[in-house]
């Protein structure tokens, strides 16, 4: 069923927005791609978990089928300790497992077409997210999407504590791009995007397949969402 944002007195609409924005800044996972689509999460997390095991190291999981998450709990429990350099090695596994998803992931729907739609009216578009910018770039590179964002893509930096929530990757994109905060805008579909781009003072759109994720966006503060990239670009199709 298709959900419609409900509109509030003096708000810009979804269609202002990407029109007003001289740079966009997509979160890879879930706006341009369903990473996990066929490697799924869980199994990735798994591999960390085992990878851990192996180290003899057992760190508290908030939750442990979320490799992110699986990352973040290592480096806030080993940090500073003689066990501290297994993070990157952990980092790096990580890496090379989003790297092999990218190679099957599934397109989102329209983001294609949303893309060339902003370069073709002048646009400039960047990637900022918690994966890995080598998965971002094996994956744009597959559908042709590459010479967009060039080298505009913003990826997990060694310090697990520099991920979304924190602005760093949406700083880091304003800055390659020379974008001004207050003239970008943010198309993320978790709870973290939205406060990162908060942080980073850019203005958020949502992107939420359901009302499951609906109500995440606006639990989190989410003014402007949408279910369907279609619906940013629709009047020019």
């Amino acid at each position: 069923m298709t959900f419609r944002p409900r509109p509030a007195a003096g708000r810009r609409t979804r269609r202002e927005l990407i029109v007003a924005a001289q740079c966009v800044l997509f979160d890879f996972d879930g706006p341009l791609a369903g990473l996990f689509a066929h490697r799924t999460a869980q199994e990735v997390a798994r591999v960390l978990r085992r990878q851990l095991a192996d180290w003899g190291l057992a760190p508290a999981l908030k939750d442990p089928d979320n490799p992110l998450q699986v990352l973040r709990d290592t480096a806030a429990a080993y940090r500073g300790t003689e066990s501290g350099h297994r993070v990157a090695e952990l980092n790096r596994l990580l890496t090379a497992e989003e790297v092999c998803a990218a190679w099957s992931a599934a397109p989102t729907e329209y983001a294609y077409e949303l893309v060339v739609w902003l370069v073709a009216r002048g646009s400039r578009v960047a990637v900022a997210t918690n994966n890995s910018a080598e998965a971002a770039y094996v994956y744009l590179d597959r559908m042709g999407l590459a010479p967009f964002f060039g080298r505009h893509v913003h990826g997990r930096p060694a310090d697990p504590g520099l991920l979304k929530p924190h602005p760093h990757c949406l700083q880091e994109a304003l800055r390659s791009t020379g974008t001004r905060p207050r003239d970008g805008l943010m198309i993320g579909d978790s709870a973290d995007d939205c406060s990162a781009a908060l942080a980073a003072g850019v203005t958020f759109l949502g992107y939420a397949r359901d009302e499951t994720k609906r109500l995440e966006l606006e639990v989190a503060g989410a003014e402007h969402i949408t279910d369907s990239l279609a619906h940013l670009f629709e009047e020019d199709r």
